[in-house]
């Protein structure tokens, strides 16, 4: 399948901007119009019906709601995970979620409340058929803690105005409706940087008679905002990890980047991106300063990013222990060895999920007796030689160890 993508001259643009644009081929086109087309579906909470939904109706919906409240949106496009899908779709990546950017006029608090509002009234127009509507009203869904909401974001500060709304889906493929005045950074990777104009597509859904083909189609436009076009899509064809001032993000990028290393990426610049690694350590813990924090994050990310993916779970724990141990420089050592331990017992939880712990005829399970056991007179039970308990060796090699053999196993291991 031919890829090739031309970058797009038009003439409203500067030559700066045109570096940063391309036209998607008609290949491109079909996959795009495949998300926008396909159902996906909403899960409620509780006993809430669930939703069919196509992302090219949420988006009509929500635009038209919004313009009635007179909030001008300038423009639609499609993020993340599913934009890079539909420009290259042999990435390995695929697609999880299903972002939907409206830039938008966002003055102040009461409009951030008017799109909140909007988001979850158009829920009601995608109840199925045979459903009490008079039951379920948008006041019911906003006191049961927004029933068909998975988490909303809202970030008002100097450089950043926006919110999110992310529609829960069972699968993962959460739609996320995010609402942007301004947005400083609005990347993690090249391979993430990819956002799609959707405008001239909706409107060709609207207006056109006839189906799209490869000779009859509106011409949409794809942008990197990392920067060159062709350069980001060599990266995401190439597998290669490349980013820039990783201290601006949220997080560090650290998560998604031992994500992208386990899913079989590379850096780019092997020496930058070993520098790169220390200020996304540093930018993590600064974000996450406590233990607490760290494991609810950590939870949280592989509970959403590796859903279908279990058997992955333990690489990427032992590949951010790599680089935790390897490039973390801003905390005290008490500090740096709870967070390896954190990780260490998560990359252990899973191994146990997974029916990963060796065969229980041969573990040697020891129990610490009780006092009375140790009476003379008490003769009911076989008292063990306890040996010593041994820490957990916390250097990760790098060369890959089945999970039954590896260090991070426990000296004492839970008995059924």
């Amino acid at each position: 399948m031919d890829e090739s993508v031309g970058c797009a001259a038009a003439d409203s643009c500067s030559d700066g901007e045109s570096v940063n644009l391309s036209v998607l081929n008609w290949e491109q086109v079909q996959r795009l119009d495949t998300i926008l087309t396909s159902s996906i579906p909403i899960h409620g909470r509780w006993s809430f019906p669930t939703l069919e939904m196509k992302p090219r109706d949420i988006v009509k919906v929500v635009r038209s709601r919004m313009e009635e409240k007179r909030i001008h949106v300038r423009e639609v496009r499609l993020n993340g995970s599913a934009a890079s899908y539909v420009l290259h779709e042999d990435s390995g990546l695929g697609w999880k979620d299903l972002d939907l950017i409206f830039c938008a006029e966002l003055k102040g608090e009461m409009e951030f409340q008017i799109v909140k509002d909007i988001v979850l009234d158009c829920l009601l127009d995608f109840l199925p058929e045979g459903v009490n509507k008079e039951k379920i009203t948008p006041v019911t869904l906003k006191v049961e803690g927004e029933a068909y909401v998975q988490k909303m974001v809202k970030v008002c500060n100097a450089s950043d105005r926006w919110s999110l709304i992310s529609l829960s889906n069972n699968r993962g493929k959460n739609v996320e409706l995010k609402f942007v005045d301004s947005l400083r950074r609005q990347f993690e990777f090249s391979v993430d940087s990819f956002q799609i104009r959707l405008d001239s597509l909706l409107l060709f859904y609207e207006c056109s008679e006839h189906p799209m083909a490869a000779t009859f189609h509106p011409t949409i436009l794809g942008e990197s905002v990392y920067g060159d076009f062709r350069t980001a899509l060599g990266h995401l064809r190439e597998r290669l990890i490349c980013t820039r001032s990783p201290e601006e993000i949220r997080g560090g990028g650290l998560l998604k980047y031992c994500h992208l290393l386990v899913r079989g990426f590379r850096a780019a610049s092997h020496s930058e991106m070993k520098l790169l690694q220390r200020y996304m350590c540093s930018r993590f813990f600064i974000d996450f300063p406590d233990v607490s924090e760290q494991r609810r994050k950590l939870e949280s990310y592989l509970q959403n990013h590796f859903l279908d993916l279990e058997d992955r779970k333990y690489d990427y724990l032992a590949t951010l222990y790599e680089v935790v141990q390897e490039s973390t420089v801003c905390l005290m050592g008490h500090e740096r060895r709870q967070t390896l331990s954190l990780i260490s017992s998560l990359a252990l939880r899973v191994l146990a999920e997974q029916n990963a712990i060796p065969n229980a005829a041969n573990v040697t399970c020891f129990y610490q007796p009780a006092p009375y056991v140790l009476d003379g007179n008490f003769s009911n039970y076989y008292v063990a030689q306890v040996q010593p308990m041994y820490p957990c060796h916390p250097f990760l090699p790098q060369r890959y160890i089945p999970p039954q053999h590896h260090p991070m196993y426990a000296t004492w291991l839970p008995c059924n």
